[in-house]
């Protein structure tokens, strides 16, 4: 039995809860969530 995790579905709705308990941290969450997005597509991980 194999069980694959993406990555980017973690992070994304990580994102959206920490959006939803601190709205303040907007811009930090979505300028994080870009970072991560992109270096992992950069970096071609697959996890």
């Amino acid at each position: 039995m194999t069980i694959t995790l993406d990555i980017i579905p973690i992070i994304s709705i990580a994102a959206g809860v920490a959006i939803l308990v601190k709205p303040r941290l907007l811009n930090y969450i979505v300028a994080g969530y870009l970072i991560a997005i992109g270096l992992i597509d950069l970096l071609n991980l697959h996890i």
